[in-house]
């Protein structure tokens, strides 16, 4: 199992990516937490922003697919997308990620 992370300006940004990735079984579930304060450098200046996270529980063998669709729909010209494996975890709850996730 993965945890998938990305970030957005909006909360409806969030929802939908949340709602279509869940939608199409690309994920098993999707958590949006916000708003969170993000400081970085883009194009040679320091920014500050208001984001939302979106944190989506998916396999190994659907992130690809995950991916391009985060990608693709993303309005970031370059997304954080970060995946981070589930080392352990409730057994119940991994089968049920995996069992979500094929039935698509």
């Amino acid at each position: 199992m993965l945890t998938v992370l990305t970030t957005v300006d909006s909360a409806e940004q969030a929802a939908a990516l949340a709602r279509t990735a869940v939608q199409a079984r690309l994920a098993a579930c999707a958590q949006v937490t916000g708003p969170v304060t993000s400081v970085y450098h883009w194009k040679g200046a320091l920014e500050t922003s208001q984001e939302w996270q979106v944190s989506f529980k998916t396999t190994a063998s659907a992130y690809p697919a995950l991916e391009a669709r985060l990608t693709a729909e993303h309005p970031y010209d370059t997304p954080e997308i970060i995946a981070t494996a589930v080392v352990r975890g409730s057994a119940d709850y991994l089968a049920w990620v995996a069992a979500e996730v094929s039935a698509g």
